[in-house]
Formats: C-alpha cells, sequence, structure tokens
C-alpha cells in the first residue's frame, strides 16, 4: 500500500474523530467567543486578566465577588419586568412605548375630580416629585439595567448559569419578546401631565444607564447559558434601530445640543451605541468632538463646573456629569480617542475636573457650594477612574475615598457608575 492512500485514510479518520468529538450547536445556541469580551466601557482584556487571577484565588478579588454574588442572589427572585405593565400607556396610546414623568415638577394645587393632576406643575429643583416612581417605567427599567449588569458580571466571575438565564430573561422581556417588548424611542419620557407628552431631557432616562446594558450583552455574548444567536440579532437590531433615533429625531437632536450633563450623556449614549453595533468612526468622532463641545466650555480653568454648580444638588451633578466623561473617555480608549489628555484653551481637563472633586471626595474639606444631600461615595468611582488613567492626584486619593453602600466593586468592574442615585 502506498503512503498517499494511507496519509489519506489516517486524515479520514482523524476527521470523523473530530466530529464526534465536537457536539453540533442546535439552531439558535450560543457560541463562546475566545478571548476577552467585546465590551464597550469596560476594559475586556482587564476582565479577563481580573478573572484569571480571580481563578488563582486572589482573596482581594475573592471577597469582591462575593459581594457581587450577593446583589446577583438578590435579583434572581425579581422580576422579569416588562413596558407594558404600567397601568395607563403613555400619551400616544401605545403601551409598548416608555413613559416616564419629569422627577422635580410638582401639582401646584391639590388634585380634584375636576383636576385630577392638580395641574398646572411647577418646577422645584433637586426635590424629587414621588409620583414619578408610581404610574411610569423609570422604576422598572432601571431595574433592567442594573440585574442585567450584575447577573451578567456574576454570571462571568463565577461561572454560575443562574445569573446568565436570569439576565437572559430580563433583556428578552423588555427588549426583545413581541407581547412586552419596548420600542426602540425615548419619545414619552419625562412627561410633565397638562403640559409636555415628552421632553428631550427624558433621553437621560437612558444614558446615563443603558451603556452598561451594552456591557452586560458583550458578557453575555461569550458563551452565556441560554443566550442564543436570535437574542444576539435581536438585541443588535435594537441597539441600532435606538440609534437610529437618537441621532434622527429632534428629541435626540436637541439633546445633543444641551450645554451641561445631558449633553455629555447624549454623547457617551452615542458613543457606545455606535462602538457595540460596530461603526467605530461614528464611536471615534464622537469621543473626539467631545472635547470642543464638552470639555472645552463645560469645564472652567480650575477644573469647576460652572453649571452643574448652579444646581441645587451641585456636589451630586459634578460626580454625575464625570460619570459620563469618564465612561466616555473609556469608549474612547477603544477606538483611540484620547479624552483624557485634552488640554482645553484655558488649560481645562478631565483631570482638572476630578482633582476638583478630591478635598471633599477625601474628607479632607467640606463642599464650598450648593447640596441638598452630599454624598462623600458619589465621587468614589470616578476618582478611581482618574487614577486608572494616571492621575497622581487621584492615586493618592484613592485610600481616602468612602466605599459605596453595597461595597466598592471597582476591582471587577472599572468603570464609574452613577453612585448617588436621583434623576438627571
Amino acid at each position: 500500500m502506498s503512503l498517499r492512500p494511507r496519509l489519506g485514510a489516517l486524515l479520514a479518520a482523524l476527521v470523523a474523530f473530530a466530529a464526534a468529538a465536537v457536539p453540533v450547536a442546535s439552531a439558535g445556541a450560543a457560541h463562546p467567543k475566545p478571548g476577552a469580551p467585546h465590551t464597550t466601557v469596560l476594559d475586556g482584556a482587564r476582565l479577563q486578566r481580573t478573572k484569571a487571577a480571580l481563578d488563582r484565588g486572589d482573596p482581594r478579588l475573592r471577597t469582591a465577588v462575593r459581594t457581587l454574588a450577593a446583589r446577583a442572589d438578590a435579583w434572581l427572585g425579581q422580576g422579569p419586568w416588562t413596558v407594558v405593565d404600567k397601568p395607563r400607556p403613555a400619551p400616544g396610546g401605545d403601551v409598548h412605548d416608555y413613559l416616564s414623568q419629569a422627577p422635580y415638577w410638582w401639582p401646584s394645587v391639590p388634585p380634584s375630580s375636576g383636576n385630577p393632576w392638580g395641574c398646572p406643575y411647577v418646577q422645584r429643583d433637586g426635590q424629587r416629585n414621588p409620583e414619578v416612581d408610581t404610574g411610569t417605567d423609570r422604576q422598572d427599567v432601571e431595574k433592567v439595567f442594573d440585574s442585567a449588569y450584575d447577573l451578567s458580571l456574576a454570571w462571568y466571575y463565577t461561572g454560575d448559569r443562574r445569573y446568565a438565564r436570569k439576565a437572559g430573561q430580563v433583556l428578552r422581556t423588555w427588549f426583545l419578546d413581541p407581547a412586552t417588548r419596548m420600542n426602540p424611542n425615548l419619545d414619552h419620557a419625562q412627561f410633565i401631565p397638562c403640559k409636555y407628552d415628552g421632553r428631550a431631557i427624558g433621553i437621560i432616562d437612558f444614558s446615563q444607564s443603558y451603556t452598561a446594558v451594552l456591557d452586560a450583552l458583550a458578557l453575555l455574548d461569550t458563551g452565556a447559558a441560554g443566550w442564543t444567536r436570535t437574542d444576539r440579532a435581536g438585541m443588535a437590531r435594537w441597539n441600532s434601530d435606538f440609534l437610529g433615533w437618537l441621532r434622527n429625531s429632534d428629541f435626540g437632536k436637541q439633546e445633543g445640543a444641551a450645554a451641561n450633563n445631558h449633553g455629555t450623556f447624549y454623547d457617551l449614549l452615542v458613543a457606545a451605541l455606535a462602538h457595540a453595533t460596530g461603526d467605530e468612526g461614528l464611536a471615534r468622532r464622537t469621543v473626539l468632538g467631545a472635547r470642543g463641545t464638552r470639555v472645552a466650555p463645560q469645564i472652567a480653568a480650575d477644573g469647576s463646573q460652572p453649571q452643574e454648580l448652579a444646581r441645587t444638588r451641585s456636589w451630586h451633578y459634578s460626580a454625575f456629569d464625570l460619570v459620563a466623561y469618564t465612561r466616555l473617555a473609556a469608549i474612547g480608549d477603544h477606538v483611540g480617542a484620547d479624552l483624557w489628555r485634552y488640554r482645553g484653551p484655558d488649560g481645562q481637563s478631565l483631570f482638572k475636573a476630578v482633582d476638583y472633586l478630591l478635598p471633599a471626595a477625601t474628607g479632607a474639606a467640606g463642599w464650598p457650594h450648593p447640596e441638598l444631600e452630599f454624598h462623600r461615595y458619589a465621587a468614589t468611582d470616578v476618582v478611581h477612574a482618574a487614577a486608572d488613567a494616571g492621575d497622581r492626584q487621584a492615586r493618592r486619593a484613592v485610600r481616602a475615598l468612602e466605599e459605596p453602600p453595597g461595597g466598592d466593586l471597582w476591582a471587577l468592574r472599572p468603570a464609574a457608575e452613577q453612585l448617588d442615585s436621583i434623576a438627571g
């Protein structure tokens, strides 16, 4: 027998063995992707290294994972939530349209049979009307965002399939299932009874937290139990449609023109959705554009943010705006657009803006501006972000930071979150 037939027979046997050894995926099954998660804000390679260190038994990381797992465990018995559960639909009549109420607007007279809302409504900046937490979708969508993030991270680090399956259920119910899905628009966000059916500034309901969902999706895409190709394709379509609405709707254009934290968060959401849907050019242009349209006009030479200082909750909003900036800078790192080291014409920079918060963030001094409810930990994450980006003052300050309620999870999810919960 010649050598060629023998080699052919051997190769055929090897192919047959390999085919028998590898199970065939069922239609719609998730395919694990090798390497780091393709995250949008979080650094996927860093997450991969952290997971490897955890698997080697790093005691500090084990403690953090126990805290994260406790959060995820608390979500297992909750939800899923749906946009169609509110007691009355949005003004357009479609129960699939998201609805939220402006948080700082209050009835001017007691409601009555002839005036059930107590109109007209008047504004009280920084004072949250409890009505906004009943009858609308705002609280439920925040639970969707938070639970999907916590559960996906917990699955990634522990491998516990319960977390992945719950995250998938939450996401499918809110965004994908035809009977319960949300339409990809915010036409009726932050409406004011008897005044506006929706407002551009309602985009903040999503822009402040939805980018965490994009990272949750990237984690699930690495091979989570129950997360299918159909799910991935459905979320990709939803994100693409939502990005189109943000860029082309009147509300989206108005929010993009905002000169305070609303504009910064708008840029964050557009850049994140662009990155997640594969348009890295748009993501890069958005980050680079923020240098001249956000950092230069919004941050003063001393690092203060004058428009946020004008608020009744100036500490919260100064930290809040920096959550958007630091997350936007993280996206920039993925697409070759350095936002951290940009210097404006008067020396404005993100480093200066974070450094302006350090005396109050570390407890070394009080906050010298109006603040209805000061929480020192509100700045903890943005200081971590600046420290990781190379800010020496921030690095020295890390030891003196106040741990947020529920624990400091920076080691597991190194990207700033809004730690002082209030509407934008």
